[in-house]
């Protein structure tokens, strides 16, 4: 009996000790938090920390840390954790943010040491199947008379494949007359090397009507027929940068002034795609699906769009309704920011506005149709189911 007794008095000493610490450790903390609350509102506006310098700070390290915070608050984030997961080790939490340097990837110190391998230190919000850092899209920027030279281009009936209308299929939606998706093309003259008999570099692949704007043709065509209306500009971008006798660099500057004024004179659009052909080659453009070739896409966010959410949130939405019905279609969704890029890329004048990479420099236009009818299919899917829950609350 006397030992029982005894037992429970080191049992209560010891949660009173275990108790008395973890309050000692809660205060300490209240304390520190008021003393660094207090020293960034005293401290001169010159000298505070900004949400920028917290955000670069931050911006690498593991989202499962900050998952795993807000589960100590809210269990209901710990049972969305995989079982495999676990919580970084502190030690490489703050080695990473003092150095920027991350334990696990040699990209972070390797990219700032050895010429050219920067290209490298990229992101991947979402891979697509076989998508990695070694074969992201490509951006060639050739100086403007070369994308503005005369070239040979074959223009045979394939180029010219008209849509083969259902005359079973009747519209039971419609944006009654209404254009609320707009397609244009920064890169208007971004061509393909199969209609291109005398070239095979991709940087000369440029013609001013053997082009990408073909496939926003296809793809407007095709969102038309499932009661979707589309303006799509034809504006030739390399000629306009030519008369305001800007470089190419600035081809999202031209084109920026087209979708003012489309934004600004018509107040039904909804929806901003630019459409782009990607230099890589084929075997990285193209995937089969059920026995026929299909160039496949890539959606792009500027993320020095300071409101870029939106459109990451449609950009994703789109990305795994394609894969859902078309598996291996999307080669993924990244994010486009710092030197080297325009980071933007006219995003900022629209919430829904996406630059979507269509196949690649060695794509076939029958590839490149057959991909902007799914994307018709898919979005014309998305945008009716978004108008129903809209209209019935």
């Amino acid at each position: 009996m006397e030992s029982c007794i005894f037992m429970n008095r080191n049992h209560l000493k010891n949660n009173a000790q275990h108790i008395s610490r973890n309050s000692g450790l809660y205060l300490l903390s209240v304390i520190v938090l008021f003393i660094f609350i207090g020293l960034l509102t005293t401290v001169q506006p010159a000298y505070r920390f900004s949400s920028g310098l917290i955000t670069e700070w931050t911006r690498d390290i593991d989202g499962f840390v900050f998952y795993s915070l807000l589960g100590m608050e809210n269990r209901s984030f710990k049972e969305a954790f995989p079982d495999d997961r676990q919580l970084p080790k502190l030690s490489g939490v703050l080695f990473q943010v003092a150095t920027n340097l991350k334990p696990n990837d040699p990209r972070s110190l390797l990219g700032n040491e050895i010429p050219g391998f920067s290209i490298y230190d990229r992101r991947i919000l979402i891979a697509g199947e076989g998508t990695d850092y070694t074969n992201l899209p490509i951006e060639s920027l050739p100086p403007l008379e070369e994308v503005l030279k005369e070239r040979e281009a074959i223009m045979d009936e394939e180029t010219e494949e008209p849509i083969v209308e259902d005359n079973q299929e009747v519209l039971q939606q419609t944006t009654g007359g209404r254009n609320v998706v707009f397609i244009y093309n920064t890169h208007n003259r971004e061509s393909f090397l199969p209609y291109l008999p005398n070239d095979s570099d991709p940087d000369s692949a440029h013609h001013p009507e053997m082009n990408i704007t073909k496939v926003s043709e296809r793809l407007a065509q095709s969102l038309e027929r499932k009661g979707i209306g589309t303006y799509v500009d034809d504006t030739d971008i390399g000629n306009l940068l030519n008369e305001k006798g800007w470089q190419y660099g600035k081809s999202y500057d031209a084109s920026r002034e087209i979708a003012e004024e489309v934004f600004a004179s018509n107040k039904d659009i909804q929806f901003a795609f630019d459409l782009h052909r990607d230099s890589q080659p084929r075997d990285l453009t193209t995937t089969d699906i059920d026995g026929e070739a299909y160039a496949r896409i890539m959606f792009v966010i500027g993320m020095e769009n300071a409101d870029h959410e939106k459109n990451l949130e449609l950009a994703t939405k789109l990305h795994y309704l394609m894969e859902e019905k078309y598996p291996g279609i999307s080669r993924g969704l990244l994010p486009k920011e710092g030197g080297g890029t325009n980071g933007v890329y006219n995003q900022d004048l629209s919430d829904n506005s996406i630059l979507i990479e269509f196949g690649g420099v060695e794509n076939t236009m029958e590839e490149l149709y057959r991909s902007a009818d799914a994307l018709a299919e898919v979005f014309s899917e998305f945008y009716w189911d978004a108008e129903a829950v809209q209209a019935n609350p």
